[in-house]
């Protein structure tokens, strides 16, 4: 019998108030047919989050820098393995609560077309080829190839989904067909066509006038019909109760979540699904619709394993769970996480002739810094200080130099700049440890900038690190910069004034480790730029247009301090196209290094259309072929 045929069964023995339980993401236990509670909302952006010990990889948006598939596949294969070996012991106590369960909210596949929203660190950035790629290694690791499902992918958020946060439960979108295809729905369709995920999860915001979650253009025309989708969708949490609150569009929670279902909205996040029961009463939903939906999500369940005692799964042991093999792992994505903006030479620093390090800046030794956000917990961490104290032979001197974003001062205050500016007249080689974290960008109701909205205002850093920087640059010491952000940030001082530049996002728990790595040649850098980092916004659109006119590497108009797919190394690798689908790549410097060779075609603007990592020992030649 097949999952489908059993799930009709089951749900055929269920009655409607039974049913209508079912389609809540805290779906209750039915003792009498063997159904177990069951919570459908479980995070891994980059790592098994909010479950305990886990190991924490690179943000997405660090490891869509890597520019390489097949790590993005393994490490999600290694995500599903931690996940997995949770839920074989969660599920001994009876039930599976919140973030215990199999059915996971990742990847979130929405386009970073604006440097100011917050949530952008966790996308694979501007580029809807790349963030496809990406995005199909991802799904496919997460949810493996057995006879069940490992785990249940669901591709967010469905759609035309990027801010501004403080205008998402009532803003609507209206783009041109060409952007909407060309650039918020191909990632979408693609991942679909190449990886299958199980789910898709609609987005707050309306789109042409209808919301994401109950919109019969997006879900119905689009979603199940041109683009043959076979999953569920899940609404986005309380996103179905902003159709009466914030949109207007109804005029109560029966008819909110009837608009929701009738248009194929199965799962709810929320409170929306308990008036399921009143709509039926009122005529506006059918018991047929209603049983429809159910048996998507109960052959959901079974596919997943979770009613069966053959699960190829079953056996994965709770050891693997922030072992070795994974921790080495998150170190390999890591090193492929840093950018390498700029460098005159500076870099990898000699240790033989370094004596002395200066680590001074407020993300230097931040646990913070490390995580993004969607984050679980690594129970052994490297700092970005602790990682070079622990690669570097010399004596490394540490100063915080100043608050992340706040001013310091005043009388029984800390005053450290002083204290920055002695360690680095007493180094020979100072490194600079700057930029934001997830407490300044992300969700709505993170951040503590811009009214809670988790966006940022701008692209510049803090006033606090900027008076550092300027008094670190008078000194005329030889710095490394180190810019850790989920997103653009103007870096045009630093790359005027100091000898490199790292773009370092949120490096994960081995971010310490990777970063000393780099610094000191035990690794040539290898990640490019997943988005443009720009000098200014002045001649940006505005944050609520969605127009892409002017937006990203493919139509933005001015001159950018690192365009999309930036990214040195430490060696000299020469590109030799022989034609448009073949290159010969030459290492001709004196580092081994990784390369991501990146294949660009013009319709008219320029567009990525396929990528590749090699790795190239000195003066090794390949060919690279691309389809």
């Amino acid at each position: 019998m097949t999952f489908t045929q059993r799930a009709k069964e089951l749900v055929a023995q269920m009655t409607l108030e039974e049913k209508a339980s079912q389609m809540r993401y805290d779906s209750p236990a039915i003792e009498r047919l063997g159904i177990p509670a069951y919570n459908w909302w479980n995070e891994c952006l980059h790592g098994v989050a909010r479950s305990g010990a886990a190991t924490v990889f690179p943000q997405a948006i660090g490891m869509a820098a890597s520019f390489n598939v097949e790590l993005m596949h393994r490490v999600a294969t290694a995500i599903s393995d931690e996940a997995r070996a949770k839920y074989n012991e969660y599920k001994k106590f009876g039930y599976t609560d919140i973030y215990q369960g199999l059915t996971y909210w990742s990847p979130n596949i929405n386009i970073f077309r604006d440097p100011r929203w917050g949530r952008g660190h966790e996308t694979y950035g501007e580029d809807p080829y790349l963030t496809a790629q990406m995005g199909v290694a991802f799904i496919k690791g997460l949810q493996g190839e057995g006879k069940y499902r490992k785990l249940d992918a669901t591709i967010k958020h469905l759609a035309v989904h990027s801010g501004p946060e403080k205008l998402r439960h009532e803003f609507d979108v209206d783009v041109s067909e060409k952007d909407l295809y060309e650039t918020y729905l191909y990632a979408f369709k693609y991942c679909i066509d190449h990886a299958d995920p199980s789910a898709v999860m609609g987005a707050y915001n309306r789109l042409y006038g209808e919301p994401c979650c109950g919109s019969k253009k997006l879900l119905g025309d689009i979603l199940y019909g041109e683009f043959g989708f076979k999953g569920y969708v899940v609404s986005d949490c309380s996103a179905v109760e902003d159709f009466h609150m914030n949109h207007k569009v109804t005029r109560n929670i029966a008819e909110s979540c009837a608009l929701a279902i009738n248009n194929g909205c199965q799962l709810n996040c929320g409170r929306a699904y308990t008036a399921v029961l009143q709509a039926v009463e009122m005529g506006l939903i059918t018991e047929e619709k209603i049983t429809e939906s159910v048996e998507k999500l109960m052959e959901t369940r079974i596919r997943l394993g979770m009613f069966d005692d053959d699960c190829e799964y079953d056996n994965i042991p709770y050891d693997v769970v922030e072992c070795e093999a994974h921790t080495n792992l998150n170190r390999e994505m890591a090193h492929e996480s840093i950018v390498l903006l700029k460098n005159n030479g500076i870099l990898p620093l000699d240790s033989k002739k370094i004596k002395t390090v200066a680590v001074i800046g407020p993300n230097a030794d931040s646990k913070t810094l490390l995580l993004g956000n969607y984050f679980g917990t690594p129970s052994r961490y490297s700092t970005l200080l602790r990682g070079i104290q622990d690669g570097f032979d010399g004596r490394v001197i540490y100063a915080r130099g100043c608050h992340l974003f706040k001013p310091m001062g005043g009388r029984a205050k800390e005053l450290p700049l002083n204290e920055a500016l002695i360690a680095a007249k007493m180094a020979d080689v100072v490194i600079l440890c700057m930029g934001l974290d997830s407490t300044m960008e992300g969700e709505q109701g993170d951040g503590y900038n811009n009214d809670y909205s988790g966006d940022k205002p701008d692209i510049e850093l803090p006033a606090s690190q900027k008076l550092l920087i300027e008094k670190i640059t008078e000194l005329k010491k030889p710095t490394v910069f180190v810019n850790s952000s989920g997103s653009c940030i103007n870096l045009s001082y630093a790359h005027e004034n100091f000898d490199a530049v790292l773009q370092c996002f949120y490096p994960g728990a081995e971010g310490g480790n990777a970063l000393a790595d780099i610094l000191f040649g035990k690794v040539s850098p290898s990640g490019r730029l997943p988005v443009s980092f720009y000098k200014t916004l002045d001649d940006y659109p505005d944050f609520e247009d969605y127009s892409m006119e002017n937006r990203t590497y493919k139509f933005y108009k001015g001159t950018p301090l690192y365009d999309f797919g930036h990214g040195l190394t430490y060696s000299d690798i020469k590109e030799n196209w022989l034609d448009e689908n073949t290159v010969e790549l030459s290492n001709q410097g004196e580092y081994d290094t990784a390369y991501s060779v990146l294949k660009f075609e013009y319709i008219p603007h320029k567009s990525l259309c396929g990528f590749k990592k090699v790795f190239l020992k000195k003066g090794e030649k390949i060919t690279v072929k691309f389809n």
